[in-house]
């Protein structure tokens, strides 16, 4: 059987929110507000699984994890993430790569950057390799720029299951 690749986008944002922690693609920053949303808000992992939901066809994350749900109030998105994994290998695939990049002003990322890395790969069954988390300002414009929230976007990469069943 020959592989086939497939690729999605991802898009996700959040606005900052007193009173919460700030979890990002896993990881928990240090930082004197959050991120607003009805999960654990992490605009990374979100914007992941967009983009895996969308190379296979599958809409996105909250056509499968409505936000009216109060199963899904303050889950981690990491659980969401490995449901994702769940579906995309129910279709016949495994997701091969992740590249991404988080915009915002504050906090500075380089330090969690590895950290984010290392467990977006376990959670997806991944060399670390496979997954780029890249950090950018948005030079003060817009609303990131003027520190209301933050953005992220996210491609993946899908690949059939190899006919042996490895995954």
């Amino acid at each position: 059987m020959e592989k086939q690749g497939r690729v999605g986008i991802g898009y996700d944002s959040h606005r900052w929110s007193e009173g919460r922690p700030f979890v990002l693609g896993g990881v928990n920053i240090p930082y004197h507000q959050g991120l607003l949303g009805h999960s654990d808000a992490d605009a990374l992992i979100h914007a992941i699984c967009d983009a895996i939901l969308g190379a296979i066809g599958e809409g996105d994350i909250g056509a499968h994890f409505p936000d009216h749900d109060p199963a899904f109030k303050d889950i981690s998105s990491l659980l969401l993430l490995g449901r994702v994994k769940d579906i995309v290998s129910g279709k016949g695939y495994r997701v091969a790569n992740i590249d991404a990049t988080v915009i915002l002003e504050q906090p500075k990322l380089r330090p969690y950057i590895s950290e984010m890395i290392r467990i977006i790969a376990a959670e997806l069954v991944l060399a670390p390799e496979r997954v780029s988390v890249k950090a950018k300002t948005n030079e003060g414009m817009g609303f990131v720029g003027r520190g209301e929230g933050i953005a992220a976007m996210a491609i993946a990469m899908v690949e059939t299951i190899e006919a042996h069943g490895i995954k």
